[in-house]
């Protein structure tokens, strides 16, 4: 295998791969093998069909694009080791030239990652954040605990705000199902307003085992064209209904959460409120040095890699998602977006964390940060501590990959502690001055 490597503009490569003739026919094999059970000649049982008597019968292109996707598989990974390159989306490709007793090749079209021209990073300026605790923050996160430990209980009574529904529904336009449309045992609390339109609000006064039809109209931009902005009925059933009881806060209450009163409950809630504001407060004034520094700095960044970076950040709220029982689909429908314009809302946010990254990967490798043994066992006892696994366990199943990519977020990490070492900080001023603004 020869690997060719051309620079197109924009920080894009085309890597150009060809494959001996020799290991074109073995590809052209193993798509027989997989597809010889399926095909069915006269005179032969099925399965034992020779491979020259199939091309014959159906031409000699006939495993053509399977042995193409097999070759394809087994030779990228090395030709993008190969080409040197650092590559950061997934390779747009296209077969040049596939013929019998010839070389295979084709073409791999690949973002590369950008370089990085670093603005100021040393003694950036980030602003002061008061993590005072006031009671009322104490009251509402005492509040919060009573209502996480409210007990569901199984009510006879209609439907009010606050309540879960556990319905089975389907939806319809002109009295046809549509696809995606259709859910069972599903838990909607009613007045989240996760559901489209009025849906909700229509439950309101109903009960388990009424049968409702509920009337929404669908958004005018709306992903599939037949529904956007028509009406559409839903044919609900209430299973149940459910409602919280909330215990009392008394001495009784604080002995659940392991303290002897009241106040020495309310004491500890006000030092876990600390101590998450402190957090909260560094990531935030974290965010604000990384958002400057890159304001600052400079990187032309391929549309192919924000696209990647988009993909990767909707497959990882889907996997989230399918793990509530909601797919993508449905979720799409319910909130009225099209799939594009999701990718549009997503879009910013893909560009901000490729921008941090880079950014703190450049300060990473311009200040020298090293990645020791010690601090990857550090982050590998993390692990360990947050999956109740052994770290020897980690390490047997971690694959290289993994490992490297760990190695960079602890590098990248390290560059920020860097930063906020060396940050400057100031009180939010009502109005920016000339000095502030030239400090930054």
């Amino acid at each position: 295998m020869s690997v060719q490597v051309e620079n197109l503009e924009k920080n894009m490569a085309k890597l150009t791969i060809e494959v001996d003739a020799k290991e074109f026919d073995k590809a052209l094999d193993k798509a027989y093998n997989r597809q010889k059970k399926s095909i069915s000649i006269p005179g032969f049982r099925k399965g034992k069909v020779p491979r020259q008597m199939v091309e014959k019968m159906y031409g000699a292109e006939v495993f053509f694009e399977d042995a193409a996707n097999i070759l394809m598989q087994e030779t990228y990974g090395n030709a993008y080791d190969e080409s040197g390159l650092e590559i950061v989306s997934q390779p747009e490709v296209e077969v040049v030239q596939m013929e019998k007793g010839k070389n295979f090749i084709y073409t791999a079209t690949v973002a590369v990652k950008p370089e990085v021209t670093l603005g100021k990073y040393m003694g950036v300026t980030v602003t002061k954040i008061d993590t005072t605790v006031s009671d009322e923050e104490v009251d509402a996160a005492i509040e919060s605990d009573r209502q996480a430990d409210a007990r569901k209980v199984t009510v006879d009574r209609a439907i009010e705000n606050g309540d879960t529904a556990n319905i089975n529904f389907e939806g319809f336009q002109d009295g046809v199902a549509f696809e995606g449309g259709k859910g069972e045992n599903y838990n909607l609390e009613i007045g989240s307003h996760s559901f489209i339109d009025t849906f909700e609000d229509q439950l309101v006064g109903k009960k388990a085992g009424d049968e409702v039809e509920v009337n929404v109209t669908f958004p005018e931009e709306y992903q599939a064209a037949e529904l956007a902005g028509k009406p559409a009925m839903f044919k609900v059933t209430i299973n149940s209904v459910t409602a919280k009881e909330v215990p009392e806060l008394d001495d009784e209450y604080a002995a659940d959460k392991g303290f002897d009163t009241v106040a020495e409950y309310k004491e500890s809630v006000r030092k876990n409120l600390e101590e998450s504001k402190e957090k909260d407060a560094l990531r935030t004034k974290e965010d604000e040095a990384v958002a400057k520094i890159v304001d600052k700095s400079k990187m032309d960044i391929p549309e192919a890699m924000i696209e990647h970076q988009v993909n990767n950040m909707i497959n990882d709220m889907a996997n989230s998602m399918m793990q509530q029982g909601l797919s993508m689909e449905q979720y799409m429908q319910f909130t009225g977006q099209t799939m594009d314009q999701f990718k549009e809302q997503v879009r910013p946010d893909a560009i901000t964390r490729i921008k941090s990254s880079l950014v703190l990967e450049a300060i990473a490798k311009e200040e020298n940060i090293e990645v020791t043994d010690a601090d990857v066992d550090a982050e590998l006892e993390k692990m360990a501590a947050m999956y109740n696994m052994k770290v020897e366990d980690i390490k047997k199943y971690m694959q290289d990959s993994e490992k490297e990519t760990m190695k960079k977020d602890i590098a990248i990490q390290k560059a920020v502690e860097l930063v906020m070492e060396n940050r400057k900080e100031r009180a939010k001023a009502k109005r920016k001055t000339a000095t502030a603004e030239s400090e930054e």
